[in-house]
Formats: structure tokens, C-alpha cells, sequence
């Protein structure tokens, strides 16, 4: 009988030991499942402040650019009410009218203005150019094939 007491305390002692390691392994994994979820939550929180300085600087930006374009609008009509008053000389009106119109469809100094080339103007327009077949070469010469 002292056997069968002896090894149930044994077995009773293995398997608190056993008990015991499970139990913190177990703990290990819960450990680091509570970690992983605290840093989840950071980085959760993280993304909502950023989200909030993202919507507030874009509020911020469309609150200036209203202020700037009313404040553009406003010295808009200041000028226009100026020129109203002040230059109300309709002849001097019309002179400056035709004259702006003729800037801009001609240069300043009233020749009429082309659009920039990409190529150099030949001097000779008889001339071939570097895109004709026999540029460069002698009369007698032929091109290889």
C-alpha cells in the first residue's frame, strides 16, 4: 500500500510540474497576444490622428484659398470701378482696346508674330536641307544602298 501512496504522490507531483509548464506556456502565448493587440490599438490610435491633422490642414487650406480668391475678386473690382472712373474717355477707351488686341496678335513692335520653330530657317530658300536625301553629298557621288 505504501507503494500505490508513493506513486500517486509521484504522479500527483508530475503533474502539478506539467501543470505548471503549460500554464506558462500558455501564458507566453496570451502575453504575447496582449502585446500584439496594445500595439494594434497604437497604431490604430496613430492612424485617427493623422487622419485628423490630414482633414484639418485640407479645411484649413480651403478656408485660405476662399480668403484669397475674395480678396482677389475684391481688388478685381476695385480696378474695374477705378478705370470706370477715372478713364472715361471713350475714344482713348477704344485706342487702348485696339492697340491691346494688336499685342496680342502681334509682338510688341507690331509685326505679327509667329509661333516658335524647332528648326533652324534655311538663308536660301532654293537650298536643300539637313533632311534632304543628298545632303552633304558630291554631285557625282551616290548613296549607299
Amino acid at each position: 500500500m505504501t507503494n500505490l501512496i508513493l506513486a500517486a504522490v509521484a504522479a500527483l507531483v508530475v503533474g502539478i510540474v506539467i501543470g505548471i509548464l503549460v500554464g506558462r506556456s500558455g501564458q507566453g502565448a496570451t502575453l504575447r497576444q496582449r502585446r500584439a493587440e496594445q500595439q494594434i490599438e497604437e497604431l490604430r490610435s496613430e492612424f485617427t490622428r493623422y487622419q485628423a491633422q490630414v482633414n484639418e490642414h485640407f479645411m484649413e487650406s480651403a478656408h485660405l484659398l476662399r480668403r484669397f480668391n475674395d480678396a482677389y475678386r475684391d481688388v478685381n473690382q476695385h480696378m474695374a470701378r477705378g478705370a470706370n472712373r477715372l478713364c472715361n474717355d471713350e475714344d482713348w477707351m477704344e485706342e487702348l482696346d485696339q492697340k491691346s488686341k494688336g499685342r496680342l496678335e502681334h509682338g510688341s513692335d507690331g509685326e505679327p508674330s509667329e509661333p516658335p520653330r524647332d528648326y533652324a530657317p534655311k538663308a536660301d530658300p532654293e537650298a536643300k536641307g539637313t533632311l534632304a536625301e543628298d545632303y552633304g553629298l558630291d554631285k557625282g557621288e551616290k548613296r549607299p544602298a
